[in-house]
């Protein structure tokens, strides 16, 4: 009979690739996995791992157990949700990722308002950039995902992952505020295009607002002069308050704060896709469920990005 905690070890190599990371992860030590993974071997009577320079690579006959134990795993998480909705309160540990806007404009009203409602359901959120988060979320480290993508920049999809719409969220170029205190280039901005001078503000390279905030410029017919670098979205805010730079930034920034620096509108009205992502087969987990109704509930909610409900996120 196989163990399913040691398939579980052999899955999270397919994922890995280290057993350094795979200790990591589950909180095992080095040791440890691998003597599982030995024991797995003795198990099965095959070979599953080879060595290739320092990485440990699956065999064939590996990748037909670790698919085996996807399904196994969907099966036990149906069953937990099957198994929660017979019980009278709705209880557990759902475990959240999100990004950082979110984290400052969704999820304050929505954990206290699941608090009120279900004071028996634990949620553990941590932030996490999205294209991670969903990653993390199909290899089962979170079970629920509030995610971003940009114009022409999209999520990674996982089969396994069902995602939903949660809001438009327009995107603008900040200015600082008209007044006497601000530097006199700024003043009399009002298109991207009268913005190629000036200094900016962006994430670090890599992030995937940053590519789009680059080819916003480029086709305005400019290479921006990014002279600040931060994934703080917070940090753009008063950077360009304080008269320093300029930036692309999206509404929910501005969900329940005041506005102390000017915006314009940007060609074609360009928006990010916020959405929420979980396995499939805890979807009906009624834990996981009542979360992710309250985020979508509350984006309905929210002054500034357009909720849409729960359209599929293409």
């Amino acid at each position: 009979m196989l163990e399913i905690r040691r398939l579980r070890l052999l899955r999270e190599l397919s994922i890995r690739g280290t057993i350094a990371e795979v200790s990591d992860a589950l909180s095992y030590s080095p040791s440890s996995v691998s003597q599982q993974l030995s024991l797995l071997e003795k198990e099965t009577g095959v070979k599953l791992l080879r060595k290739v320079g320092r990485r440990l690579q699956l065999t064939p006959q590996a990748e037909v157990l670790v698919a085996h134990t996807d399904e196994l795993l969907d099966s036990m998480e149906r069953a937990e949700a099957d198994l929660a909705s017979t019980q009278p309160a709705i209880a557990g540990t759902v475990r959240l990722a999100v990004f950082q806007t979110a984290v400052l404009s969704l999820i304050p009203p929505v954990l206290r308002e699941l608090r009120r409602q279900y004071p028996h359901l634990r949620v553990e959120m941590v932030q996490h950039e999205p294209e991670t988060a969903l990653h993390e979320t199909w290899a089962r480290d979170f079970d629920l995902v509030v995610a971003e993508q940009y114009p022409g920049h999209a999520a990674p999809h996982y089969k396994a992952l069902d995602r939903k719409i949660l809001a438009h969220d327009a995107i603008r170029l900040a200015l600082p505020g008209n007044n006497d205190e601000m530097p006199t280039e700024f003043r009399h901005v009002s298109s991207i295009e009268a913005a190629a001078g000036l200094p900016w503000v962006m994430e670090p390279r890599g992030a995937a607002s940053r590519h789009w905030a680059e080819q916003a410029c480029r086709t305005a017919g400019f290479e921006p002069d990014v002279r600040y670098e931060t994934a703080d979205l917070q940090a753009h805010v008063r950077l360009v308050e304080s008269g320093n730079a300029v930036a692309l930034l999206p509404d929910l920034v501005w969900a329940y704060r005041a506005r102390d620096l000017r915006v314009v509108d940007l060609p074609g009205a360009p928006h990010r896709t916020i959405f929420t992502a979980m396995r499939h087969s805890s979807a009906q987990h009624p834990g996981l469920v009542a979360v992710r109704r309250a985020l979508h509930e509350q984006a309905v909610a929210l002054p500034g990005p357009h909720a849409v409900g729960d359209s599929t996120v293409t």
